[in-house]
């Protein structure tokens, strides 16, 4: 059987830690050679600096995704007291922060407006749908 006691907890939000901060640098690494690859397929200005962006964006926001689960284990998992969550607040503050700017960048929308959009065009494709059938009942 495991042993969870405390350290082994703490050990594992800090485990997270070191796989999110890994995922950043993978990231980067991997984008930087895209970046290159790009570059030697002469691609030049707007294009590679926009996909450059959008890579390292998507990265540093997974990473972010592992480092604030890695300093909820620990934070959960120590005495909590009103510093470690007040803490703990503000990481996840910094992290929505990020990530709704991120989506800016990425998608060129806010996250609440991707929902949006795709139910307005569910709705259009539905009144097309139903526009059709009735043209074609019409024709019959």
């Amino acid at each position: 059987m495991l042993n969870l006691n405390i350290e082994n907890i703490q050990a594992i939000g800090t485990l997270f830690d070191y796989i999110g901060v890994a995922i950043m640098l993978a990231g980067i690494l991997i984008s930087t050679f895209i970046v290159i690859k790009h570059f030697h397929m002469r691609w030049r200005g707007a294009k590679i600096y926009d996909s450059y962006r959008k890579d390292l964006a998507r990265s540093i926001l997974l990473g972010l995704e592992f480092i604030v689960a890695g300093d909820i284990i620990r934070t959960i998992s120590s005495g909590v007291n009103i510093t470690s969550i007040v803490a703990l607040a503000g990481i996840v503050l910094i992290r929505s922060f990020l990530a709704a700017e991120f989506e800016l960048e990425v998608t060129g929308r806010w996250p609440w407006q991707r929902k949006a959009k795709a139910k307005a065009s569910k709705k259009s494709k539905s009144k097309s749908k139903s526009k059709s059938k009735k043209s074609s009942a019409k024709r019959k």
